[in-house]
């Protein structure tokens, strides 16, 4: 398949961003790479409850590298498996209510060691 310019004068063969070589010469390095990721099984999460204004109980998830994990993709997977809301603050997965059961045994499943406060 030809590309959309093929045979004008607009037909450029592409180059690379940073050193203006062709990309099939360019020996640029990947622009970006993967984070380094720690496994969990060296990692201990730390499972709190705060009482917040009004009464309401939220579960802390804390103690965990942000460098060396996906927090996003752990706090919508201990939301699921709680069935309850959260967000990702400061590094610490806050998670609405009282679950430190189901939030421990989800950490347990993946591979994380775990202790209550």
């Amino acid at each position: 398949m030809s590309r959309l310019f093929s045979g004008t004068p607009w037909d450029r063969p592409p180059v690379c961003d940073r050193c203006g070589a062709l990309e099939s010469a360019c020996a640029c390095p990947p622009a970006i790479q993967e984070p380094v990721r720690i496994p969990p099984e060296t990692q201990t999460a730390r499972l709190a409850v705060e009482k917040r204004p009004k009464g309401k109980l939220v579960t802390i998830v804390s103690d965990l590298d942000p460098d060396g994990n996906d927090l996003v993709d752990l706090a919508s997977r201990l939301k699921a498996s709680c069935g309850a809301g959260g967000t990702l603050k400061d590094g610490r997965i806050e998670i609405q209510g009282d679950h430190r059961e189901a939030a421990e045994r989800a950490l347990q499943k993946i591979g994380y060691k775990t202790k209550r406060r």
